[in-house]
């Protein structure tokens, strides 16, 4: 076990570059390329501490045209007020528009598309609703708020993620159900056996659009949605929507409504951004001589691969750090477990790939380490986007060669 004090030893030190190196994060040619075309200054902004103005919204929860059960659920989850996503898009989603709202993680959108929806159920108990995330972490989470907003009212919801067995799934979706709530590669397993079909779903709501389309999930939709008879309504939710995103988006929506709260910055105000030059320094003893230190609280670590950050676990585990990963080679009982010991302060440092970028709500994070580059600079946004919440003061490192 190591001490976790500035680490020089020079046959370890020796075994780290190994790691850091070939065996631990191989060089690509596409990788490569994509590294040259960040320049550093992309990385490097102080933060801007600006108090917003505040919203006056337009509606109280007393206003819409929901059931009062809902309402007393609202209320006893401490919403007094909507947040300006709930209070601009409840209206055109309870009329049934297709809709596309453009909002950041932590704005309240999840319950901005699920109370009208639950309303729409309790009106019409055929109603069938699929929810499709790009992650089970997300995924659970919209489950976990539909029970709490749905409480007493009889509205049944199946969870269909990867990582656990399908079986299950398979047997719950045959019955009757209000909603399917999944990732893109369980329900397209799904409807490939038969057991689900998307045509049955009245309303269809893809939270995170943008990152499903990379996965090509929004190409298969656009097949099924793609027909002027088809009568369910549809809602998309992003961050960012880039312009090829639009462009396919676009040939499967009926006028949509688009409510944006971007804000004018690519990146949050309240986080300080900045780049660790290596300099030909080692890769991991930068990092630990970084964690060492007393700031560094609640670290929440991007890198490119599972493989990468299994071997980079196992050596801040070797070297005292207390660590958790979580990636797609993990199941889902192994993500769920790091991700609470992560909320609970029992791990310092989370390992994470990109799959945890997106829609987690993790309180305190104190930095975001960019161990790799992200693929993307909007990846980098929503990396970044985990630290600096709630109005406090984060801090995002990016390691550069």
């Amino acid at each position: 076990m190591y001490n976790k004090r500035p680490f020089h030893g020079q046959n370890n030190r020796n075994n780290s570059a190994n790691a850091s190196r070939g065996n631990f994060r191989p060089r690509r040619p596409g990788i490569s390329r994509q590294q040259r075309s960040f320049h550093p200054s992309m990385f490097i902004k102080k933060a801007e501490l600006k108090q917003e103005e505040a919203y006056e919204a337009k509606h109280v929860w007393q206003d819409f045209a929901i059931a009062d059960q809902i309402k007393r659920n609202i209320q006893g989850r401490g919403y007094t007020t909507p947040t300006p996503i709930q209070d601009q898009i409840i209206p055109h989603l309870l009329e049934g528009k297709d809709v596309i709202g453009l909002a950041h993680t932590g704005t309240g959108k999840t319950a901005a598309f699920l109370i009208p929806l639950i309303d729409k159920i309790s009106r019409d108990n055929r109603q069938k609703v699929l929810i499709i995330a790009p992650t089970r972490e997300l995924a659970l989470q919209i489950q976990d708020e539909h029970r709490h907003f749905a409480a007493g009212m009889n509205q049944t919801s199946v969870l269909c993620i990867g990582g656990v067995n399908i079986k299950a799934q398979v047997d719950r979706v045959r019955r009757i159900h209000h909603l399917v709530i999944g990732t893109p590669g369980r329900i397209i397993d799904l409807e490939q056996r038969r057991v689900l079909r998307l045509s049955d779903y009245h309303t269809v709501v893809l939270d995170e659009v943008d990152q499903m389309f990379d996965m090509g999930f929004i190409h298969a939709m656009k097949i099924h949605y793609c027909a002027p008879a088809r009568t369910a309504s549809l809602t998309l939710f992003s961050a960012t929507l880039p312009e090829s995103v639009r462009e396919i988006t676009s040939s499967f929506l009926k006028n949509p409504v688009t409510v944006s709260l971007k804000t004018s910055q690519d990146t949050s105000s309240n986080v300080h951004q900045d780049v660790i030059k290596l300099n030909g320094r080692n890769k991991i003893d930068v990092l630990h001589d970084l964690l060492i230190k007393e700031d560094f609280k609640k670290v929440l670590l991007f890198g490119r691969t599972k493989h990468g950050m299994n071997k980079l676990e196992k050596i801040l585990l070797d070297r005292g750090f207390k660590t958790a990963a979580i990636h797609g080679n993990k199941s889902q009982a192994q993500r769920q477990k790091a991700l609470d010991m992560f909320k609970q302060n029992k791990v310092q440092v989370l390992l994470a790939t990109d799959v945890a970028s997106r829609g987690l709500d993790i309180d305190n994070v104190s930095h975001v380490i960019n161990y790799d580059l992200p693929q993307t600079y909007e990846d980098y946004v929503h990396r970044i986007g985990r630290t600096g919440r709630a109005n406090k003061t984060g801090y995002a490192l990016t390691f550069m060669d």
